[in-house]
């Protein structure tokens, strides 16, 4: 089953974006390589549950089972140790890659409050995009009565650009609200 993105991907961003940038071939215009969603958790050292709870939320924005992550060094004025769980992240590729983006930019962003766009300045000069989200309650999956807290995940978009002028092409194709 094919994503709605992907078809119009494949139909009419790559040969727009052929014609654009002069590409001899269709395999140089740039694509989506895969969506990283990310939870950082200060607070899982004190509050144990509050893991479980990302998790879960990051499972429902995703449909897939998040990863773990740990601490890689202590620090001692954090409370730090080596190998303590201090977050959550989830890798999309493929087919959920596709509806994930369609979903952020469709159902997602206009629902934040006072929404005017998101930052173009927020690429890494190879193309690649992040965006820092405050609330996960932004997602039409997340049910707004079973939260325990408002929690903010970071969303990173990377490409196959060699460039910001290419990502940022890409990513206004799709769909993606710039504040020009």
């Amino acid at each position: 089953m094919a994503s709605r993105l992907k078809e119009v991907y494949l139909n009419e961003i790559v040969p727009a974006l052929v014609q654009e940038f002069n590409f001899k071939s269709v395999m140089q215009a740039p694509r989506l390589q895969k969506v990283v969603l990310n939870i950082g958790l200060g607070e899982a050292l004190q509050n144990p549950k509050a893991l479980d709870a990302a998790i879960e939320d990051l499972s429902l924005i995703s449909g897939q089972r998040p990863v773990v992550t740990r601490a890689k060094k202590s620090i001692a004025s954090f409370k730090l140790r080596e190998g303590m769980a201090i977050g959550a992240m989830v890798t999309l590729r493929g087919i959920m890659m596709y509806d994930f983006v369609d979903r952020l930019v469709n159902l997602s962003l206009p629902r934040i409050r006072d929404f005017r766009g998101v930052s173009r300045s927020s690429f890494d000069g190879r193309g690649n995009y992040s965006i820092g989200l405050r609330e996960q309650i932004i997602f039409p999956e997340i049910e707004y009565d079973k939260v325990d807290k408002i929690r903010g995940l970071e969303v990173a978009i990377v490409t196959s650009a060699t460039n910001d002028e290419q990502g940022y092409a890409l990513l206004k194709r799709m769909g993606m609200p710039f504040s020009d």
